[in-house]
């Protein structure tokens, strides 16, 4: 049987003729020119069968790969018992998946809210905020991204993205990623909240130092403020720990998860202390579709899959063994290689964007981050093998 997005038999170029059907439609915000039809781990194929080693994997969010069984049999054996259940009603596999979540998060976190996407969750992070605290201005770091609804755009630091939609409805306070001085003098007691990613994904791959972090949590405390971390990207085990911040020691008030929570279907998870939850009066906040039973379903299936093949340990070891390979390839075109784990950030001396379509025709997927960043956030399950393939590929295109 063919499916709606199978290109007909009879296409001399299905590649072609999907992407003209796809145009036809759509929004116009992209242009794109590659059309995929099927994955497996983290393999990915065209619409013409072209093989692709897949170091994007959905801007991190095919975190146990592609056709994962146990993620692909959990969401059709859900959609078979339900599929609808909202949050005022409790459902078994919701409460299982939460179960499982809080199983990989520190005290004093106890309470979630979920949603929808990580934007729609930072949305959340942000009415929390004004409720426990009173407050509505946010120090935010430059170079963060949050996501484009109005609130999370605030937090937002990209002015092309921000301009065109201001005056925006939260003031922030701009301050220098991982300058602690600047952070100082920033907090408040007017903050509602210190917003911050253990580590930027969008601003170009950069960890944040533990002391950075640290001072964060101290300013918090001194002046009654939430310490709120995003970690959209860089959660759920990509760093090496389930939450990147861990590696800092650090517990925020609030912490946003989503991308590779569901392995790929859309969910949003706003996870915070006992203290703040209780802050938002009786339907201060709610969702249709957060927390259902398909999503959570799929969410517990991917919480499984990390433990059961010791994926955020493996992440440590392909990270690794990634930036070993990048570094070993000594090309005078590379900046810098940062990040942690399975979030590598390299910066090149130059533009991103060509070596980016280069690596692509080579069968080699990667993103940007920024204008002369390349971002390696491959599936987690991706192989030594795959790794060396991957650097391979890297210093064929470098050197041209």
């Amino acid at each position: 049987m063919t499916t709606p997005t199978d290109p007909t038999p009879t296409d001399p170029n299905p590649t072609q003729a999907l992407l003209a059907r796809d145009a036809r439609h759509a929004s116009g915000l992209w242009s794109p020119d590659v059309a995929f039809v099927r994955g497996e781990g983290a393999w990915l194929w065209d619409a013409d069968g072209k093989r692709y080693l897949d170091a994007m994997a959905g801007i991190a969010v095919a975190s146990v790969g592609h056709a994962n069984e146990r993620l692909a049999d959990a969401i059709a054996t859900q959609a078979r018992r339900l599929i609808v259940c909202p949050q005022n009603l409790a459902n078994d596999v919701r409460t299982e998946f939460v179960e499982a979540l809080f199983r990989h998060l520190p005290a004093p976190l106890e309470r979630v809210f979920l949603a929808n996407s990580g934007a729609e969750a930072n949305e959340a992070a942000l009415k929390w905020a004004i409720a426990k605290t009173g407050r509505r201005r946010i120090v935010a770091a430059k170079r963060g991204f949050a996501g484009r609804t109005l609130g999370a755009l605030a937090m937002t630091w990209e002015a092309k993205y921000r301009e065109p939609f201001e005056p925006l409805p939260i003031p922030v306070d701009w301050v220098r990623y991982d300058d602690v001085a600047e952070l100082e003098a920033a907090v408040t007691d007017e903050t509602a909240m210190i917003w911050l990613e253990p580590v930027q994904g969008e601003g170009g791959v950069h960890p944040a130092s533990a002391a950075y972090l640290r001072r964060a949590r101290e300013l918090a405390d001194a002046h009654g403020a939430l310490l709120g971390f995003d970690e959209i990207q860089c959660g759920v085990g990509r760093t090496g720990r389930f939450l990147a911040s861990e590696h800092a020691g650090v517990v925020p008030d609030l912490v946003v998860l989503a991308k590779g929570l569901a392995g790929g279907v859309p969910i949003g998870a706003l996870v915070m202390t006992d203290a703040v939850a209780r802050a938002m009066p009786a339907g201060g906040h709610g969702t249709t579709f957060g927390g259902n039973p398909l999503a959570a379903a799929a969410g517990l299936a991917v919480l499984q899959e990390l433990d059961a093949r010791g994926l955020i340990a493996h992440a440590t070891a392909m990270g690794a063994r990634f930036r070993a390979g990048i570094e070993a390839l000594g090309s005078e075109r590379v900046r810098e290689v940062r990040g942690l784990g399975l979030m590598l950030g390299i910066e090149l001396k130059e533009k991103a964007a060509p070596i980016i379509a280069a690596l692509r025709d080579q069968g080699l997927l990667t993103i940007n981050a920024g204008a002369t960043v390349i971002r390696f956030v491959p599936p987690l399950v991706i192989t030594e093998a795959q790794v060396d393939e991957a650097v391979a590929i890297f210093g064929r295109v470098l050197r041209g």
